[in-house]
């Protein structure tokens, strides 16, 4: 029987994502790949596919009895899935987008999900060669060449008035995210390419939220989730409710929040339009 503890698991996911980042930072720098359009006129390239392949090869063989539930993989239908207790919730590149565009902000997101939650997850950013990761009850932690730390959201001096650093998408209209901000905050702003990778930098300090408006997966939450909560924050739908997996016909998450100090009275500052996409 295979060892399936929490810390053989952690591992081997630590392991995979670095592999697989690091398959994909080799394209990456050699601009040799080609790029798509997928049905829901998503890109992906063949870039996304060698790293779905190289996780799929590598879980399939260390643990056989998980299922894989991955973006470029053809999805399960909830009949089925709901037959799991358990599985390995994949997105082999996120920010897709920003690899074909070279602005280096993309990431390989690999989550165990176990009874409808994210209790592992491993976050690799191959250009900065850092692995975020964490497990549920045992914190958050990033790995860098020449260090390894546990990593804590910032907490504000003044949670009802101090500045507010946001991060925002590229290529998001700002218009569209300060809309649904109070206007009787301060903000600062740093903008960054991939969903993981800015909750990723709430989860370490660096930012203390990120309204995601538009389309994602639950492939592009689930590591990003046990992260930043193991590191003090939390993502929800950005109505505040608990985001969901595994537990609806489409796997499209709705519109979300990460958000760093819990202290802070986030629902006073994230003023989500009432009547949008749930």
């Amino acid at each position: 029987m295979p060892d399936d503890t929490p810390e053989v698991l952690l591992a081997l996911a630590k392991e995979v994502a670095v592999e697989a980042g690091e398959a994909v930072l080799s394209v990456y720098d050699k601009g040799d790949f080609d790029a798509y359009t997928k049905d829901d006129d998503s890109p992906v390239t063949s870039a996304d596919y060698l790293a779905n392949d190289i996780i799929n090869q590598r879980l399939l063989a260390a643990t056989p009895d998980i299922p894989i539930l991955s973006e470029e993989n053809k999805h399960a239908n909830l009949a089925e899935r709901s037959e799991w207790t358990r599985y390995w919730l994949i997105d082999p590149i996120d920010g897709t987008q920003e690899f074909i565009a070279r602005s280096g902000d993309f990431a390989v997101n690999i989550a165990l999900i176990e009874n409808n939650e994210p209790v592992i997850g491993v976050i690799f950013w191959p250009p900065g060669q850092s692995l975020y990761y964490a497990s549920k009850g045992k914190g958050a932690f990033k790995s860098c060449p020449d260090e390894e730390k546990q990593i804590h959201v910032r907490r504000l001096d003044d949670p009802h008035d101090s500045v507010v650093m946001i991060a925002i998408s590229r290529r998001q209209s700002r218009d569209k995210v300060f809309s649904r901000m109070s206007a009787k905050r301060v903000y600062q702003t740093l903008p960054l390419g991939s969903c993981s990778l800015k909750s990723c930098f709430i989860a370490e300090g660096k930012a203390d939220v990120f309204m995601r408006l538009g389309v994602t997966g639950e492939w592009d939450t689930g590591a990003s989730q046990c992260i930043v909560s193991e590191a003090g924050g939390s993502i929800l739908a950005a109505n505040f409710e608990p985001l969901t997996y595994n537990q609806r016909n489409t796997l499209e998450n709705p519109d979300f929040i990460v958000l760093g100090d819990q202290r802070v009275p986030w629902q006073d500052i994230v003023q989500y339009e009432k009547g949008a996409k749930e």
